[in-house]
This record gives structure tokens, sequence and C-alpha cells, in this order.
């Protein structure tokens, strides 16, 4: 196969795959929509069951009161039904300190009784408030997932057809280079081959060596970037584009293992001119 051919290949298996790879974190990041609301739902449950717990208290509460305020009305009236059979004054006041006790605990209880009831209604108001918020929560929790499980198949029948088209575009290309290819669109931000322009990687914008300026140019075989480690294939600069400078003058990585220390160089005088330097590709 025409490296011409390979290239376009990749082109159009790297669009593939950027989308491809865009849908797969869609569907990995969907479910995490509905995770604030799940968070809620279950706060507001828990809060439930702490009113309710505390609702049944009340309720068994004032059905003790109510007894305990029955036992005092009966108390108290025996009290006064008493008072028709006494004979002597010291029955008689015996008699009158039952009555006012059990009237005070009557009375004691009674209060209690009704502030027991208040709050008992209280809460009864704020459950049923909680449960119809539980109950919306729940809806619309039900809701989001059935839009969710909708918009993920719709993203699983996209990915199909993208693998159908993947499919379709990998046979005649090493298996090796296409895994490769994979992973770097992955990591180098859907970008896994671009175009040498000059001597400059338009990838990360580095100034090539000249032995990978040349292969590149040749276009006899795959050649990844040393800096950024993508694809590069060579593409002819428009007009108005500046050359950094000529490929000849680019070097080679050997250069970059050069033994300066040979030359009495002054420092001061010459700071970075025996280095490669970075530069900023401006198209």
């Amino acid at each position: 196969m025409e490296m011409t051919d390979v290239f376009t290949k990749l082109k159009t298996l790297q669009d593939i795959l950027v989308e491809k790879y865009a849908i797969e974190f869609k569907i990995e990041d969907a479910p995490k929509t509905l995770g604030s609301q799940d968070e809620l739902l279950s706060r507001l449950k828990k809060e439930y069951i702490d009113k309710n717990t505390a609702y049944e208290e009340s309720k068994a509460k004032i059905a003790r009161l109510r007894c305990d305020l029955e036992e005092a009305v009966a108390a108290r009236e025996r009290g006064e039904q008493g008072m028709d059979s006494i004979t002597t004054h010291r029955e008689y006041e015996a008699l009158d300190k039952e009555i006012k006790a059990a009237t005070e605990k009557e009375n004691q209880v009674r209060k209690e009784l009704q502030k027991e009831e208040k709050r008992y209604a209280d809460l009864t108001e704020d459950m049923n408030q909680s449960k119809q918020l539980i109950d919306t929560q729940q809806a619309e929790i039900d809701e989001g997932k059935r839009v969710l499980n909708e918009t993920i198949d719709s993203l699983k029948q996209q990915l199909e057809e993208l693998k159908k088209q993947e499919d379709e575009i990998i046979p005649g290309l090493d298996p090796e280079i296409v895994f490769k290819f994979e992973r770097i669109i992955r990591s180098k931000q859907n970008k896994g081959i671009v175009a040498v322009k000059g001597n400059v990687c338009d990838g990360c914008h580095m100034i090539l060596p000249a032995q990978f300026a040349n292969e590149v140019r040749n276009g006899t075989d795959i050649v990844f970037c040393p800096y950024c480690s993508r694809i590069l294939f060579y593409q002819d600069q428009e007009d108005g584009e500046n050359e950094f400078f000529n490929i000849e003058d680019a070097g080679s990585l050997a250069d970059f293992e050069d033994d300066f220390d040979e030359e009495d160089i002054d420092d001061e005088d010459n700071d970075g001119d025996d280095n490669i330097k970075e530069l900023d590709y401006e198209e």
C-alpha cells in the first residue's frame, strides 16, 4: 500500500476514533448526571425515617398521656362523689386533698397532652411534605433514568456504526501502528497524525532534527515525532508562511549529545546558541 494511501486511511481513522472516544466518554460520564439527584433522594429518605421515628414516639406518648388523663379524671370524680358520704371533718380534709391532687394531675397531664398533640400535628404535616418531596424527587430520577437509557442506547448505536467504519478502514494497516495510533489519539487530545510544515511538527510545534524532517518529506515510511510521538506527514507550506530555518541547518538528534567541553566557550556570550531551541510555531 502506498504511503499516501496509508496517511489517508490514518486521517480517516483519526476522525472515526475521535468521535468514537468522545461517545465512549459520554456513555461513561452520563450516569454521573443523576448522581447528585440520587444523593438528595437518599438524604430525604433518611430524614423521613428519622421523622417517622419521632412521629411514632409522639403517637405512643399521646396514647400514654390520654390514659393518664383518664385516670386523673376518674380519681377526681371519685373524690367528688365521695364528698356526699363523709361524716367527719378529718375525712373531708383527706378527701379534699385527694381531689386537689387529682385535679392538679389532670391539669398537668392535659397541658402536656395538648403540647404533644400539637407536636404530633406538626410532625404529621412535616412528614406529608417530606413524602411529597420524596415522591417528586423519585419521579424526576425515574424520568431522568428513562431519558438517560434512551440517550445511551442512541450513543451505543452510533458506536456500532463507527465500529463498522473502523473495521472497513483498518484492513491493510499495520496492527502495531494502529495500536500505537489509538493510544496516541487517546492521550494527545484527539490528534494522532499531524503535518510537518517546514521543519516544525504541527502537533507540538517543535523544530525537528533534519533526519526526521527528511524522512517525513520522503514519505517512504511511518515516522513518529521524537517529541510528541504523533505520526508525521509532510505538508508544503502555504504562501505567506515563514519557514523557521533551512532543513539542512536543523541538525539531528545526535547533535543533542555532542560534547562541547572541548571548546572554550564563554557562557555569557553564547548562552543558548549551542542547543536546539524550542520555538512557538505560528501558522
